[in-house]
């Protein structure tokens, strides 16, 4: 799966005692992208397992230490508009509602995945929300566009290994195992 593999593989070499690899990925950067794409794994994981702001359970929300507002960040970032509840739910009604559903589906059922630009995702996000999921992984808003450029559409084919958008139970279970494989919690 490339970029994911990447990084659980640069983890195990840092856990056997030796320096993680620091491998290029398609974005062109080096070591500094793997250290972005890290930064924005647990946003992303917890922008995936929100169940919204309404109530439900946000346990999963907060996959990495210190991250205690992620879930009102990420349901601002995504309620929008549309309302939208949060979660994988959410992000896809926003990709659709924002002209990338083609690419939304292509992660989501089986096969290869339709990348996405890393200037679409101010119109994903919002130029506001961009900026916050920046703030929040201390990184700048062009690194976060190049970054979740690259981890959304694995991320979302990783969680959704069936070709459909698992129950919310399910989907959290999934969200936080892998969070455990990358030492995110």
């Amino acid at each position: 799966m490339g970029i994911l593999d990447d990084l659980l593989g640069g983890l195990a070499g840092q856990g056997m005692g030796g320096r993680a690899n620091t491998p290029a990925t398609r974005a062109g950067g080096g070591g500094g992208t793997s250290q972005v794409l890290m930064a924005l794994m647990p946003i992303v994981l917890g922008m995936l397992a929100n169940r919204g702001s309404g109530g439900g359970s946000r346990t999963q929300a907060n996959v990495a230490p210190g991250s205690g507002g992620l879930g009102d960040l990420l349901g601002q970032v995504l309620g929008g508009a549309g309302g939208s509840g949060g979660g994988l739910g959410g992000l896809l009604e926003q990709l659709q509602r924002t002209g990338f559903s083609e690419q939304a589906d292509s992660w989501v059922s089986r096969g290869a995945n339709k990348p996405v630009s890393p200037d679409a995702m101010s119109q994903i996000f919002g130029k506001d929300g961009l900026e916050a999921i920046a703030r929040q992984a201390g990184i700048s808003p062009d690194d976060a566009s190049h970054g979740l450029s690259e981890l959304l559409p694995e991320v979302v084919d990783r969680v959704t290994p069936e070709g459909a958008v698992p129950d919310p139970d399910a989907l959290a279970n999934s969200v936080a195992d892998f969070a455990r494989r990358l030492g995110l919690s």
